[in-house]
């Protein structure tokens, strides 16, 4: 055997090494283990091939050309227009719009609607004179045609390919430099670098990389949709999420017409902006009176149902609590809790049996946000408790009452947040009474239109509503 073959056999043996990658978290081991020492999941390493990646560019930049560190008030800012989809729950969401060279990374539960937002999304860009490019790993293009026939989503501007081979979209997009390119999934990506099967950790994360670094050197906005697990996170290593820019999750029921949208990363603009639509036969529908659409069903003088209003991002949006307080026949009572936080409901009820002697040990509790709203900020403990506290009783709560408070562990009534806009919002869906902390009142001052209660304890509450 000839020396340079001899030669070229050690090299392609020590370019390519066999490593152990966790499916869960993406950590790399020399060797087969149970359980990842990691993330503590068993079962999830799986064998892959590991190439010397030694010599590829990055940014462009070929060895021995690194980019050069640069003063920070040298850098030229230029006030650049964002990209507007003309959805405005998404442009809202987004924080304002598309920004260029941003990366979005959008996920949610099989059939709740992220490919149809993204095609109806691209749908109204390209009716805006703007390229764009949809591509596919999971549908053919007839597939597509069909889809975008039947949510009259069709424009010439709007071009769609079916293929999943990283290298071939990539020179798509260098080639035809489209304003925004949408890959569904990311999870169907395969590069050819890597032995692995498309979905594999590793592949994900390549092909992350690698449109990442695309999004930025060409400035093209690029939305990546995600498969997401049982737990309801976005499937592969949570090194996809750090990579990205900005991570949207569809949230709500297939059930249910309506959908939420909710930034839980945005380097462009606030994480606490939520959007509402609702699902129907032509696609999502934007709702832009969202405390319309989650009080229109509320039932009047109905024990253990109360408004509240919460502040998603600098919106303020009623939505109505539902408890349930009924005798428990068995052992330990049961406490179900549906959009709120099941740890702060627990300490509402401790605070009840404390400071108002109801004996709730003995019940069992179910707690409802209608809609399918998740509610996270504390203003809205007064409410959660005015609720229990009415279906225990089994009194309702006076009509046309929203009930707005963050309760702390000795039953004090504490201030909240922006509860002008809040009290607004009452005053603008028709409601007569705001049941606020006296914190707030003292310095909100007399309102027209609407009769402003004080209250700074859980008893003294309880005494103005009950």
């Amino acid at each position: 055997m000839a020396l340079d073959t001899v030669l070229q056999l050690m090299t392609n043996k020590k370019a390519v090494k066999t490593i152990y990658t966790c499916q869960a978290c993406g950590s790399r081991s020399p060797k087969w283990m149970g359980r990842c020492p990691d993330c503590g999941q068993w079962d999830t390493l799986v064998e892959s091939t590991l190439r010397s990646e030694a010599g590829r560019p990055v940014m462009g930049h070929g060895p021995g050309r690194p980019n050069q560190p640069v003063s920070i008030d040298s850098i030229d800012i230029v006030h650049e227009q964002r990209l507007l989809t003309s959805i405005g729950e998404f442009d809202r969401v987004l924080g304002g719009g598309l920004v260029v060279g941003s990366m979005v990374l959008i996920g949610g539960d099989p059939g709740i609607g992220k490919s149809t937002l993204m095609l109806q999304a691209l749908h109204r860009l390209a009716a805006q004179e703007h390229p764009v490019l949809y591509v596919s790993g999971e549908e053919s293009i007839k597939q597509l045609g069909l889809r975008a026939k039947r949510l009259g989503a069709v424009n010439s501007n709007l071009l769609v390919v079916s293929e999943i081979d990283l290298e071939a979209i990539c020179a798509m997009v260098e080639s035809g430099k489209p304003d925004v390119v949408v890959i569904d999934s990311i999870q169907t990506m395969f590069s050819s670098d890597l032995t692995s099967a498309p979905g594999s950790v590793s592949q994900v994360r390549e092909s992350a990389m690698r449109l990442m670094l695309l999004a930025k050197r060409t400035g093209i906005p690029t939305f990546l949709v995600g498969h997401v697990t049982k737990e309801g996170l976005i499937a592969g290593p949570r090194l996809l999420e750090h990579m990205v820019d900005t991570v949207l999750y569809f949230e709500g029921d297939r059930n249910h017409v309506f959908r939420i949208l909710r930034a839980v990363k945005n380097r462009f603009g606030s994480t606490n902006e939520i959007g509402v639509f609702e699902m129907k036969d032509r696609g999502l529908e934007e709702v832009s009176n969202p405390s319309a659409v989650f009080l229109s069903e509320r039932p009047e003088n109905a024990a253990g149902s109360v408004v509240t209003a919460s502040m998603e991002g600098t919106r303020p949006i009623l939505v109505e609590l539902q408890a349930l307080a009924s005798s428990a026949n068995f052992g330990t009572p049961r406490r179900t809790i549906l959009g709120l936080d099941h740890n702060r409901v627990a300490l509402l009820v401790a605070v009840m049996e404390k400071q108002l002697g109801m004996h709730l040990m003995g019940h069992d509790i179910f707690m409802n946000v209608a809609g399918g709203v998740k509610l996270e900020e504390p203003a809205v403990d007064l409410g959660a408790m005015a609720a229990v506290a009415s279906s225990f009783l089994d009194k309702p709560i006076p009509s046309g009452t929203v009930v707005i408070g963050e309760i702390g562990l000795t039953g004090e009534v504490r201030a909240v947040g922006n509860l002008e806009q809040r009290v607004q919002e009452a005053k603008k869906m028709g409601f007569t009474r705001v049941l606020a902390p006296a914190g707030n009142v003292r310095r909100l001052g007399r309102l027209a239109d609407i009769q402003l209660d004080s209250v700074d304890s859980v008893p003294q509450a309880a005494d103005i509503l009950f």
